[in-house]
């Protein structure tokens, strides 16, 4: 475990560094990008080391002489702590450029900082071996995230954004010290062997109110109403890593649980799949309505937790049924998909990142032609939307295929199992459906066609930290989607290292299901170059001449003639009208030649809608009246302390 402190360590000097080199720009931005790099690279290799060696590595601290802070690396938290440092590492060597062109020093300093204290926290998280460690990182991450959102505090809806992933992140926090208490409760101690002695009834209540609180993180229905708001606000780079492994600090709340409490019960298979299936259709429908770059690829993240609940719903019903080859396919394409959703959806948001930092607008309305002098940008975006839509020979194609399976190998079950794995099914397909509408929505509005504003003309793309980090990114989906045997190995661990049986399994028939991806993969790669070339040669030698595309009788097209992405969306957004209620706000249109006009369109979400008006509305209206407590008289204060500690007394 030292080498992994070693890590923990050199990432924490940067942060330090940053503030202490504040007044000098550059060489701290230099000093600090080097050592939160080096830390990070430093986790990556000590991780896959512990990965190839296998078994556990522990260690202890005694903590104010009546706890111990406790660590452990198995096979599970070295899955997570491969894709925390290998993102991280990504969005640290973007940052150099992407913060450069900030004038605020001391803002920069305290984003490295808190970015130091984010990924430190992150790794904690899940090595955490014990109660106490375990609430003690959680809250210094959601702590030290709560600081990157509101880095652009001066905008009221950053602030708002920052306030409102501060309430969610303690209320499930509160869930899962419930869930925590009650362990305590029957167990007297704080480590986690206490979660497997529990009777029945307790162990449901743990796993829901575990469930909750987790799930509160990770961004599932309903739960997920903070994350539209925080990942957009903050630096793109945060972004790309709160969306990429952040979130999935919180599904591995859920499986840490799972795995302790050894209820093996159909129930949390049925709750898990179920959410997923809600959560992926939900999800991506609102990302379908969204006409802000950033805010639409947030709420991507919630329909990509819902497809990581699915494979691990199928999982779980796979193993409360005794199907183990149905549980290695959920379970291992749901951990697949954790790893490549956290490739690819932080390309995507370096991608938005690289948009903004050159047009300064999120809008997807007022860009347009990007493609033609952003190449770079657009290419390994265009390679991320790919990606994301679970389309060979990239990435997300593997995931969604590994959770496909695992669905069909449920159809064989009984009443109950055979539906849910049904839903699972056509849950799946609608996702991916409406997410390649999603994103063949942004490549067409936002990188192809002409430049709808200003903002966007004559727009090309900068800063070389920014560009290797997306060109990796990029090549790793393709890397993943080509030769899936090569990191396998990753997921297949961190089932194993749930502690489920599989031993029945023979696993030389699924390792040799990856090669069979990797032919079919590359067979299509090699179909495509044949083509491009058998073109290349077709043309050799003639004159290709270039002029304007037919008009359809408009001999000068505008931009106005372009879709744009509510028009292109609505169609597809009217079926889903009742979960996805739209508002839109126009003047009538009147006579023979109306005057200037303006159209505005925006997609209701129903959580945030109805708890805004029965939970919101009451609490603050609720508060208000009590605000003839505040009279500014400090004696008034303190006789409240005194009160309230007298009270306390009576308790204690």
């Amino acid at each position: 475990m030292s080498q992994f402190f070693m890590a923990i360590l050199i990432v924490f000097f940067g942060g330090i560094s940053a503030l202490v080199l504040a007044r000098q720009a550059k060489l701290m931005r230099i000093v600090a990008v080097l050592s939160l790099s080096a830390g990070c690279l430093f986790g990556v290799i000590d991780t896959g080391i512990k990965l190839m060696a296998g078994g556990s590595f522990t260690a202890s601290f005694a903590f104010l002489k009546v706890f111990s802070l406790a660590f452990q690396i198995d096979g599970l938290s070295a899955f997570f702590l491969c894709a925390i440092f290998v993102v991280s590492l990504m969005a640290t060597i973007y940052s150099y450029d992407y913060m450069g062109h900030e004038k605020s020093w001391i803002r920069v300093a305290g984003n490295y900082f808190f970015f130091s204290i984010l990924i430190a926290s992150m790794a904690l998280v899940v090595t955490s071996a014990n109660i106490i460690t375990f609430m003690i990182s959680w809250e210094i991450m959601s702590l030290s995230s709560f600081f990157l959102v509101i880095y652009n505090y001066e905008s009221d809806e950053n602030r708002k954004a920052g306030y409102l992933y501060f309430i969610f992140s303690h209320v499930g926090a509160m869930f899962i010290f419930v869930a925590f208490a009650l362990v305590y409760a029957h167990s007297g101690h704080f480590g986690f062997e206490g979660f497997g002695a529990l009777p029945e009834p307790t162990k449901y209540l743990v796993f829901i109110f575990s469930f909750i609180g987790f799930g509160s993180k990770a961004g599932i229905f309903p739960f997920h109403v903070w994350l539209p708001h925080a990942h957009p606000a903050a630096p793109s780079h945060i972004s790309a890593v709160m969306s990429g492994v952040m979130i999935k600090t919180g599904v591995y709340g859920i499986l840490k649980v799972y795995s302790l409490l050894g209820f093996n019960t159909p129930v949390f298979g049925y709750i898990v799949l179920s959410v997923g299936v809600i959560s992926g259709i939900l999800g991506v429908v609102y990302a379908l309505g969204q006409q802000d770059l950033k805010r639409l690829l947030a709420y991507s993240s919630v329909e990509n937790i819902g497809i990581i609940f699915i494979g691990l719903g199928i999982g779980m019903i796979g193993v409360s049924t005794g199907n183990s080859l149905m549980a290695v396919l959920g379970f291992s394409g749901g951990f697949l998909h954790i790893l490549n959703h956290s490739i690819f959806k932080s390309l995507l948001f370096m991608g938005a990142g690289m948009v903004l930092h050159r047009t300064g607008t999120r809008s997807i309305d007022a860009l347009g032609g990007l493609l033609k002098n952003m190449k770079i940008t657009g290419t390994t975006f265009v390679i991320g939307t790919l990606a994301i839509s679970g389309l060979p020979p990239f990435n997300g194609f593997v995931s969604e295929f590994f959770i496909y399976l695992g669905a069909f190998k449920g159809v064989i079950l009984g009443k109950t199992d055979l539906v849910m794995s049904i839903v699972a099914i056509i849950g799946l397909a609608v996702i991916g459906g409406l997410a390649l509408a999603t994103f063949t929505k942004v490549v067409g509005v936002v990188f192809q066609g002409e430049p709808r504003t200003k903002a966007a003309q004559n727009v090309t793309e900068k800063g070389g930290s920014m560009l290797f980090s997306m060109a990796v990114l990029a090549a790793g989906c393709l890397f993943i989607g080509v030769y899936p045997c090569i990191l396998i190995r990753l997921p297949m661990t961190a089932v194993s290292a749930l502690g489920l049986d599989f031993g029945s399994v023979p696993l030389e028939p699924f390792y040799q299901m990856t090669g069979h991806i990797t032919q079919a993969a590359v067979l299509l790669i090699a179909v495509i170059l044949i083509v491009a070339i058998l073109r290349s040669l077709s043309y050799k030698g003639k004159v290709v001449g270039k002029s304007g595309t037919w008009g359809c009788g408009f001999t000068q097209p505008t931009v106005k003639m372009q879709y744009t992405g509510s028009s292109y969306a609505g169609s597809i957004l009217e079926f889903f009208s009742a979960a996805a209620p739209l508002e839109e706000d126009h003047p009538e249109i009147k006579g023979r030649f109306p005057l200037k006009t303006y159209y505005k369109s925006r997609i209701h979400d129903i959580a945030e809608f109805h708890m805004d008006r029965a939970i919101v509305r009451p609490v603050l209206s609720f508060f208000d009246k009590l605000r003839w407590i505040q009279h500014g008289d400090i004696h008034l204060y303190i006789g409240y302390i005194l009160l309230a500690i007298v009270l306390l007394l009576f308790f204690v």
